[in-house]
């Protein structure tokens, strides 16, 4: 099994769909929570730029991650990601070394 690792996800709202962005976001977190490999999973939005959202996660291994991907409710907010989304999120993956 692969050693624990914490996600940062970075979303940009096109202009105007800031607040709908971040109901999308939040609606993932009860879920994403509520997976077994997820540890922690956060919604934080920008002090300096309301467009700018970024989940913070910290799952159990890769091979969690990966299922968190194939999850129907990811799915739904990706393939809708167009109607909210200025630019596709961006995700970087972090290993734990403290």
């Amino acid at each position: 099994m692969s050693q624990q690792l914490t996600v940062l996800a970075i979303a940009h709202a096109k202009p105007g769909k800031e607040t709908e962005l971040g109901k999308r976001l939040l609606a993932l977190v009860e879920p994403s929570r509520a997976e077994e490999g997820c540890i922690s999973y956060d919604i934080h939005q920008s002090n300096d730029d309301p467009a700018i959202w970024m989940a913070y996660e910290n799952w159990r291994s890769d091979e969690d991650l990966a299922l968190h991907f194939e999850t129907p409710y990811l799915r739904a907010f990706a393939e809708g990601g167009e109607e909210v989304l200025a630019e596709p999120v961006s995700i970087q993956k972090f290993a734990i070394k403290s």
